[in-house]
């Protein structure tokens, strides 16, 4: 299915008016190929390449050059340059040929695997392109909204949003079938079967072999069993370590390639000037959260992925410096997330299944994070509260009304 993403205006608008390349990363199957060929049809003139297919290979290493299509009526040329990092000196070769091509062509570059990773024998392209990360469809994307400017979510937040009539349905398909387009569009349990078994088996037997080359690929695969029971929890390595009978230090390797390769992220634990506050317990989450049995856990990480989405785009198009952490203290209170903007605490997060009243964190936390204004996320509709306190405002809303907002 042909779907427009939230990221083609952007590459068009901040990349392509620049004459900047546009460098596109995101998980494996998450839209990238679709959107650049999508651009690339609107464009009307231009080719797209995979590393995969060796004719292209061989024009590569031969005389790159050759690659970009005459100009035909005044309109540049799109060049999509497909799992590109693959290729040996990838850096090199692209650096040379946007230097010599002298601005008669955009390009764009897509990989499932994060495309600062194959750094060795390549030479810096900084300056040259700016980085976007695709990630998969969220509540927004799917009823085709605007993203909310920061200047302008938490006003909509506290104005009691008005509810589009698909926006549950959106909401309830993304928590069954997860957020990629094949099992998300399909809305069939099978489908979603097979394709989870066969992503999560290309991840590891040619993704992770094309990085790593990693003997150890069925120990991984057991190692990529057990995550999902662990999301939305602190991400205990030791434990990793002690029920796969495998050492410390190579179970951590492992998981730093299984992040590199978008199977998982962690949020980072906030502690700046708080008491107590824990400042070690990164939390762990799953790209794809169908995975995930437990409805709490499966529920969070679809917020913390949707939040996520929210602040790679405000930072990949230039809107500020935005972070997700979370936060947790000593006595195991805490708040779900925490948005930064720029390193100060923009908008706190806590996310419930079904429980309507505010939190008791936020009476411990909200007096310190010296913030006015928190959400508190539930997954019943039609839910919009807001308590006020002394110095603090605290909404629990549904989760779709709060969704739809962001990106």
């Amino acid at each position: 299915m042909k779907y427009p993403r939230y990221l083609e205006s952007s590459l068009v608008d901040i990349c392509f008016k620049a004459e900047k390349m546009a460098f596109v990363s995101g998980p494996r199957q998450c839209g990238k190929t679709t959107m650049a060929k999508l651009l690339l049809k609107n464009r009307g003139d231009g080719a797209y390449f995979n590393w995969d297919e060796i004719t292209f290979r061989r024009q590569w290493i031969k005389d790159p050059h050759l690659l970009i299509p005459k100009t035909i009526n005044h309109t540049k040329p799109l060049i999509i340059l497909d799992e590109l990092h693959k290729a040996k000196l990838w850096k090199r070769t692209l650096k040379g040929l946007y230097d010599t091509q002298d601005s008669q062509c955009d390009i764009i570059v897509t990989g499932s695997a994060r495309l600062n990773v194959y750094r060795k024998g390549s030479d810096s392209l900084l300056g040259r392109y700016y980085h976007f990360r695709l990630h998969p469809f969220s509540v927004a994307e799917l009823l085709k909204h605007n993203p909310s400017m920061p200047e302008d979510l938490i006003a909509a937040l506290k104005s009691k949003p008005k509810l589009p009539t698909k926006a549950e349905h959106a909401l309830q398909r993304l928590y069954h079938y997860g957020p990629f387009p094949e099992p998300l569009f399909a809305e069939n349990p099978k489908t979603l079967n097979l394709w989870r078994r066969n992503r999560i088996e290309k991840i590891i037997r040619e993704d992770l072999r094309d990085l790593s080359r990693l003997p150890e690929l069925s120990q991984v695969e057991m190692l990529t069993s057990l995550l999902p029971e662990r999301a939305s929890q602190p991400l205990s390595i030791k434990s990793l370590s002690e029920d796969l009978e495998v050492a410390y230090t190579t179970i951590k390797r492992w998981l730093n390639y299984l992040s590199e390769l978008y199977y998982f992220y962690t949020i980072k634990p906030y502690s700046k000037s708080l008491a107590r506050a824990l400042k070690k317990e990164n939390k762990i989450y799953l790209w794809d959260w169908s995975e995930i049995e437990n409805e709490g856990a499966r529920f969070e990480n679809l917020i913390a992925s949707h939040l996520l989405k929210y602040c790679d785009y405000m930072t990949d198009t230039g809107v500020g410096h935005f972070e997700l952490r979370h936060l947790k203290n000593k006595e195991k209170l805490e708040i779900d997330f925490l948005i930064l903007r720029d390193k100060k605490i923009y908008l706190p997060v806590e996310v419930k299944l079904s429980d309507e009243q505010p939190s008791t964190s936020w009476s411990k936390f909200m007096p310190q994070l010296h913030c006015e204004f928190g959400i508190q996320v539930v997954m019943k509709p039609n839910v919009y509260k807001t308590h006020e306190y002394d110095n603090y405002t605290i909404t629990v809303m549904s989760a779709a009304s709060f969704l739809q907002l962001l990106v």
